[in-house]
This record gives structure tokens, sequence and C-alpha cells, in this order.
């Protein structure tokens, strides 16, 4: 009796590996992969098919009938061993990758991934968490140096250097800071000595240096800061506290010390100190002092401590003429 194949998916003779439609009358052009366990379905909706194929069609016809299939039970033992052939080769690709994914004891293996950190909030981070930065340095020499001038001076408990490119020459300050009393975005400190050396100009001598140069130290520490602000309200008031001959690192100098009254805060104690640099062309020097006037900022005799420790670069002993400060 003669039976036509039904139509599905059928090994392609030419394309190993592939399956060709058989449309029940004819072969097609749509062909796919071999897959294991897939019910067969036709590359059309609607057109179902057995799952299980009678007999092979022949593939060098396009119609039913003699031609459009193989003679007898050698055609149909054919098709029995490519299929059987098929299902055997995608099961042991499908065992073997089961296998791959398993270790010797039989459990299934999990990938090696890198450690993954977890933030707070339950999230994973790959990433590795970046270290805090390192803090600079600290002096723990107790002395602030300026080698351009070649002088040092005694830094005090609680004080720090400046690493600031806003401040003029070498500068220490407190490191404690507060909300500037006349407001803006800066942080005011109680406390600041800056060591600068003297812009040519017509004063040759360090008392009438010192002269002009304290309105402009008072200027710089209680009228406006780099941007122009008035954090302390601007300076209403000043008066003269000293204006006396010293001694300093050896050399004859002055200094000029005076007394602000601002607008806002307590206002503050400026002083203008001037002498010959040992080093170089023997410029001027100006160590400037910005103390604030209120219990929290350090004594006036801190500053005079501090100007009294000056010293040319690795000299230890006392300034030479005259060894401290002079009377006011």
């Amino acid at each position: 009796m003669s039976m036509t194949t039904p139509a599905g998916w059928y090994p392609d003779s030419n394309m190993p590996g592939t399956e060709r439609w058989w449309d029940g009358n004819a072969w097609t052009a749509h062909t796919r992969q071999v897959q294991a366990h897939v019910p067969v379905q036709p590359p059309v909706a609607g057109f179902g098919a057995p799952t299980v194929p009678m007999h092979q069609a022949s593939s060098g016809s396009g119609s039913s009938g003699s031609g459009g299939r193989s003679g007898s039970g050698g055609g149909r033992g054919r098709i029995i061993a490519l299929a059987a052939a098929g299902v055997v080769l995608v099961a042991a690709v499908a065992a073997g990758a089961v296998l791959l994914g398993n270790d010797d004891s039989g459990t299934e293996s999990t990938p090696s991934t890198s450690p993954t950190a977890v933030t707070s909030g339950g999230a994973k981070n790959s990433q590795t968490p970046t270290p805090s930065p390192t803090p600079s340095p600290t002096n723990t020499s107790g002395l602030l140096t300026d080698q351009l001038n070649g002088i040092t001076m005694s830094m005090p408990k609680g004080w720090v250097m400046s690493e600031s490119s806003l401040d003029e020459g070498t500068t220490m300050y407190t490191d404690e800071t507060y909300e500037c009393p006349g407001g803006g975005s800066s942080l005011c400190r109680r406390g600041r000595v800056s060591s600068i050396t003297a812009t040519r100009n017509d004063k040759t001598s360090p008392a009438a240096l010192a002269l002009a140069d304290i309105k402009t130290a008072a200027d710089k520490a209680y009228d406006e800061d780099y941007l122009g602000t008035r954090i302390y309200g601007g300076i209403t008031s000043h008066a003269v506290l000293k204006s006396q001959s010293v001694a300093v690192a050896g050399r004859a100098g002055h200094l000029v010390r005076w007394k602000v009254t601002t607008g806002s805060g307590p206002g503050g104690y400026v002083q203008s100190l001037v002498f010959p640099s040992s080093v170089g062309t023997e410029a001027m020097v100006i160590v400037r002092f910005a103390f604030d006037a209120s219990p929290d900022a350090p004594k006036l005799a801190e500053m005079d401590r501090i100007a009294a420790s000056i010293r040319p670069i690795g000299d230890a002993t006392s300034g030479g003429v005259g060894s401290s400060i002079g009377p006011g």
C-alpha cells in the first residue's frame, strides 16, 4: 500500500546537522539546525505534523508518488538509521554540556569570580574600594622655614604650615577654623604669620618700610579676603600699639603693631616686622602677624615669642644685635 510521507522536519542528507521541511508533497526551502526533543513544527503556524516520521521522502523529487519517496524497505531503514544517529549525537552533546557544568564530586560548579564588595544599602559594587588619600606629612620640627629669605621661626603647638597658593610667601596659621563673623564663603583663623620678600620701592630703611606696610598687613588680614568679601565687616578704626627698632636674625629691624576694630567680630592685632635678609642681595624681609582679639586666639606674648625666635637657617644661637624684641 502506498503511503505519503507526512509533513515535518527531516534530516537533510546534503547538509549534515541540518533538517529541511517536507510539506507532505515536496521539499521546501526552510531549514534549521538539528534540535533534540523538540516537537516537529512547520515553519508556518497552523500546520501540525507527526513527531515520528513514517519514512523519508526522496529529496530528488518535488511531488508525491513513486518519484517522491525512496523505494521499499531500504529507504525506511535509511530514514530510521539517520534519525537515530541524529538523536544519539544530540544526546551526547547535551550530556557533555551537563558534565562540563559539574565538578568531580558530582555537584554543579560555580564560575570563579572576583570578590564583590557590598555597599551598606545592599547593592553590589564590583570595583575595588578606593583607598583613602594619604594625609600630607606634618611638620614635626616645630619650625617654619622660609628658604627664599633664609630664615626659620618657631611654630607654636596647634599651628600648621599653609599649602595654599593664595597665601603670600611662607605662611603658618592656627589649625582650627571658624565661620567668619562678616559672612562669606571663607573660613577664618585666629592666628596667622607670613614671611615675604619686600618688593622694590623707595623705602630704604626697615622703619620706613614697616610704617608703610602695616596698613597693607591690616587690610589683608581684616578688611577684605581674596574674593573681595569683607569677612569681618571691614576695618572701622585702628590704634598704634608699638613702633620700635628691634634685632632680628642678627640684623637691625623695625616693627609696627596695630589693634584694629572691625565691623563684625572682636577685631584683632596686626604687626609688620621688617629686617634685611642675610642671604642673596640682602633684600628686605617682611614678617606679617595677625591675631584675633578674642579669648580663643593666641595671646600677644605668642606674637613676641615668634618674632624673637627668627634665626638664619641652621643658626640656633641668639639673634646677634640685641637678643630680644625691645619693650614697646
